[in-house]
């Protein structure tokens, strides 16, 4: 469990710079260069997402529960999930889902992690799926309050709402009946 802690305070610390310390981002990017800071970031949440991914494979095998939720909401975490992978395209591709949502990606998440945490009632669970609903929470709370900043983005266009959704779907597809069971070990369908 100590790897996953410290997995998730590395990879949700380094995303939370801009939430907690924004101006000391900016200035560590003044000082450095965008290129290397980024370069660092990037190393930095690999290293959290690999402590992560390491640490909640160890814990499943020691599973401590929490609460066994009822197996409806395994249903209602499917649906809940539907537009999971569509919202993330979208986060990359701008059209109207994009400019009605604000940041398509932090919806993406708090579903991804509140979906999961309705199913799974697990310690490992909780620690996972809570830390990413919170630090999705807390982003977009804080993202009312800074400064925005200035991205390049593609032109907005209904086509990269089209392919947002159809290829979310199809991901979504394939996670629900083959890719999940491949990376995670665990089918979210009985098939």
């Amino acid at each position: 469990m100590t790897l996953l802690v410290l997995g998730l305070a590395i990879f949700l610390g380094v995303h939370s710079i801009s939430i907690f310390a924004d101006p000391w981002r900016n200035r560590l990017i003044g000082r450095l260069g965008e290129g290397p800071f980024k370069g660092l970031y990037s190393l930095i949440a690999l290293l959290g997402l690999i402590l992560i991914i390491w640490g909640y494979g160890q814990a499943r095998l020691t599973p401590e529960l929490l609460y066994s939720p009822p197996m409806w909401l395994r249903h209602v975490s499917l649906v809940l999930l539907l537009p999971v992978f569509p919202l993330l395209f979208a986060a990359y591709l701008p059209g109207r889902i994009s400019q009605t949502l604000k940041h398509p990606m932090l919806v993406a998440v708090k579903l991804w992690a509140l979906a999961h945490l309705l199913a799974n009632g697990m310690l490992a669970d909780v620690l996972l799926f809570g830390g990413f609903l919170a630090w999705a929470v807390a982003d977009r709370i804080s993202l009312k309050r800074r400064q925005p900043r200035k991205t390049p983005a593609l032109p907005g266009t209904p086509m990269n709402d089209a392919i947002a959704v159809v290829g979310g779907l199809v991901v979504y597809g394939l996670f629900m009946i083959w890719l999940h069971k491949a990376l995670i070990g665990v089918s979210p369908v009985a098939i």
